[in-house]
């Protein structure tokens, strides 16, 4: 009784000050800072990816955060038309201390992948700019690359890991047609055979979802699987929206981004963004082997936050984005209408 007069206090108290905290940014700081709570995780999160970042920026793991953003950065600038005879000032100092940093793992820990993309745009970039007489920037990468290319076992024949003509890249055999056919297939399942996913139905499917645009190539997330046991049903029964169909998930991914990609607030709902736009790659990717999905709501309330940390082992700088039901279909599952917007409801010019 005495909680529920409380809440009920505090409802009243929270619409009062609401419109206080409406009018300016400096009464909405109060009101976040002093009586409403639901910031303060997204806040946390946020400080502590900064400081992991700034702790670690010199270690590999940081390293490659700062070569996929700079690397894909470099590849733009040599794809502009005109191209300037010399750019990335700005950023060229700091991508080959990163390059340098991760040449400093042992052998058998390089990611042989990431350095031969950042070795060839960077042998591109030199290749093309001109420097002023006594520049020091590519006596240092020639250097590094003196280092990396015994490692990478290249072939006359591979083609260079840098940028290459619209013309060259991979054709779908797919009509617009097909393709909205595909949209239209993929719904929203939650009853689903019981039969297990195998691992290297989702390793596919990760794989399509990782071609998927992002911030300057950071891909600043991860997925987490539970196909089994007693972390397969806690994992699905804590969202609130699992409710009534939890028991029957034969999979379930967690999506999770990480703040520790950047050194500014700026870039806190990037994870976001980006993360979305791999998660629909990845379900109509289940859609062609025959799987179905589930997208699942994660919002930010604070008990299940921690719970679902703890489960997951998650870093302080990690954010739950969404789940995702993966499984065979019940082909006698009932599916939801769910009408859509119209194109002409959604799409307007300026």
């Amino acid at each position: 009784m005495i909680k529920k007069l409380l809440r009920a206090t505090y409802a009243r108290l929270d619409l009062w000050l609401l419109p206080y905290a409406a009018k300016s940014r400096k009464f909405a700081g109060i009101y976040y800072a002093f009586f409403n709570p639901h910031f303060r995780r997204e806040m946390h999160a946020t400080a502590a990816g900064r400081q992991h970042y700034r702790l670690h920026e010199e270690s590999s793991t940081i390293a490659s955060v700062i070569i996929r953003r700079n690397i894909h950065r470099l590849e733009k600038g040599l794809s502009m038309v005109p191209r300037k005879s010399l750019f990335a000032l700005d950023y060229i100092d700091e991508t080959l201390k990163a390059f340098g940093n991760m040449l400093q793992e042992p052998a058998h820990q390089l990611d042989l992948t990431l350095l031969n993309y950042a070795h060839d745009v960077l042998e591109s970039y030199f290749a093309v700019t001109t420097w002023p007489e006594g520049a020091t920037q590519p006596g240092i990468f020639a250097e590094q690359a003196g280092k990396i290319r015994p490692l990478l076992n290249k072939t006359q024949q591979q083609a260079a890991a840098a940028p290459a003509p619209y013309q060259q890249r991979p054709r779908a055999d797919i009509s617009y047609h097909e393709f909205y056919k595909l949209c239209q297939q993929r719904c929203s399942v939650r009853t689903f055979l019981p039969k297990p996913v195998e691992p290297e139905i989702l390793e596919r499917a990760v794989a399509a979802a990782a071609q998927a645009p992002s911030a300057c190539n950071r891909q600043p997330f991860r997925y987490i699987a539970a196909t089994q046991g007693e972390t397969l049903r806690k994992l699905a029964s804590l969202p609130m929206g699992t409710v009534g169909y939890a028991e029957g998930l034969p999979a379930v991914l967690a999506v999770v981004g990480d703040l520790s990609a950047y050194p500014f607030e700026r870039d806190r709902h990037v994870i976001y963004i980006d993360a979305s736009l791999a998660n629909m790659q990845l379900m109509l990717a289940l859609e062609t082997m025959g799987l179905a999905s589930c997208s699942i709501n994660w919002p930010d309330i604070e008990n299940y936050e921690i719970k679902i940390a703890k489960l997951l082992k998650l870093q302080p700088f990690e954010r739950v984005v969404m789940l995702i039901a993966v499984g065979y279909p019940d082909p006698n599952a009932l599916i939801p209408h769910s009408e859509k917007k119209t194109a002409a409801g959604l799409l307007s010019y300026v």
